[in-house]
């Protein structure tokens, strides 16, 4: 069959190649799943088999943005415990969230997706470990709404087998045994781990954190990933009570305990790492182990201001991340360019911490790398797969910045007027195209409204 291509002319293009290349006035090719060219001015004369031909005038393209850190089935827990810390609030929300089942798993995955694609996300990752026993398939129901809604997907399988009665946080009917834990973590990785170039659903081994995994489920966890080929995730260093709670439970800080397990290195990657001195981001460095940061989360549960202009400074890859939506109630990423912004420039760098095209390579190029995938996604480049975003700039919104990276990352959420992945269109206007938006708003209304009547029983 011949190839088909996609013509985007006259937009501004910001590449977020290894030189941040941009063009104020550029065109893309897409050739079937990839990029085939990426270059100033109008597209080539004279292409074969053109089958679309977009005038994006008044638009920034950008690659796709990718999310490396969330918890889907936290969609139908929104709005509660909002005043509380990290450790509070897990102690208020475990009892509901061990409720949980396929359905609502599924519910929740197409919520959370939905809102993700419509901003501008081609590649998402769900980091579930949940799992109560009898609840059915949920890892099956989550990469199904992934693959319905369209997006490239990385599903980090979690666990957690360190209950109230062991000293965690988790009731103790929510946690797995470690060896069930394991062979259904493996059980994952061999049923829908796909390791190819153009992959759209990848498995990660992700015990969940410290305080609720024991050390054997650490170390484990990360032999077998090794053993499967595949990456590591895994919460670290987000409060401070985190850090008291490894030196009292295992006498050393949250980065040593880590290396002492295997969990730091190329292949891992961990969500928040708010808390670290000069000396875990040194390690981090060292052994380019990745960070997920979730600036709006951090924020919302007072866990601080994460070291991020050190940890870029020292060659640690950082990328940005959602974090579950009872931490982070918009559930979009696009939100957290602006956010990882200002943030950080709260902390010791002040204005000089973050500019727009740092932030916009967080939630690009930064995401691809820390999920394993800088070779194929994160930047618009011939040879890579067509993963990428229209922004529209020309409405009021954004109309009187001239720069369109600063109005992207400073200004107000920007609509997407076509977003592909693999070269096929996901969100076209702002709609998406493959998913039932008002479908899906009922169908997660309704299963939180039977998660809350079943938590209330008990």
């Amino acid at each position: 069959m011949a190839v088909q291509r996609i013509v985007i002319e006259n937009c501004a293009i910001a590449t977020v190649d290894g030189d941040d290349t941009e063009y104020a006035s550029g065109h893309i090719v897409v050739a079937d799943h990839l990029i085939e060219s990426v270059g100033p001015g109008k597209a080539p004369e004279n292409l074969e088999n053109v089958v679309r031909r977009v005038d994006a005038a008044g638009h920034l393209a950008t690659p796709g943005l990718v999310n490396t850190h969330h918890h889907f089935y936290q969609w139908i827990t929104r709005g509660l415990a909002t005043d509380h810390n990290l450790f509070n609030w897990l102690v208020a929300l475990y009892p509901t969230w061990a409720r949980i089942d396929e359905r609502m798993a599924y519910a929740a995955a197409q919520g959370s997706l939905a809102m993700l694609a419509r901003g501008g996300v081609t590649t998402a990752m769900d980091h579930h470990y949940v799992y109560p026993e009898g609840a059915g398939d949920l890892s099956g129901a989550i990469i199904r709404a992934a693959h319905e809604t369209g997006v490239r997907f990385t599903l980090a399988r979690g666990s957690m087998d360190r209950s109230k009665k062991d000293g965690g946080l988790p009731p103790d009917f929510a946690v797995e045994t470690l060896d069930g834990a394991l062979a259904a973590t493996e059980a994952t990785v061999d049923e829908h781990h796909d390791a190819s170039f153009a992959s759209m659903t990848q498995i990660a081994v992700a015990p969940c954190s410290p305080f609720s995994v024991s050390t054997e489920l650490m170390r484990q966890g990360a032999e077998l990933a090794r053993r499967k080929g595949v990456r590591l995730h895994t919460h670290g260093s987000e409060t401070v009570e985190e850090e008291q709670f490894c030196k009292e439970l295992f006498g050393m800080g949250p980065t040593d305990y880590f290396e002492s397990t295997g969990w730091l290195g190329e292949d891992v990657w961990m969500a928040h790492c708010v808390h670290m001195n000069d000396s875990d981001i040194a390690a981090f460095a060292r052994t380019r182990t990745g960070v997920a940061h979730c600036p709006s989360s951090n924020a919302r549960l007072a866990a601080g201001i994460a070291r991020v202009p050190d940890m870029l400074a020292a060659g640690v890859p950082v990328g940005l991340g959602v974090d579950g939506t009872a931490s982070n109630e918009s559930g979009e990423l696009h939100t957290e360019l602006r956010n990882a912004l200002l943030i950080n420039r709260l902390g010791a760098h002040r204005e000089a911490a973050l500019n727009a095209r740092q932030a916009l390579r967080l939630g690009t190029y930064g995401g691809a790398q820390v999920l394993g995938r800088a070779s194929q996604i994160g930047s618009l480049e011939a040879g890579k797969l067509a993963d990428l975003v229209l922004w529209r700039l020309d409405t009021l919104a954004h109309a009187s910045i001239a720069d369109p990276v600063t109005a992207l990352v400073f200004g107000a959420a920007a609509p997407v007027t076509l977003s592909l992945v693999n070269g096929r269109p996901v969100v076209e206007d702002g709609h998406l195209l493959h998913v039932d938006e008002d479908a899906i708003a009922r169908s997660t209304r309704d299963e939180a409204r039977r998660l809350a009547g079943i938590a209330g029983q008990d």
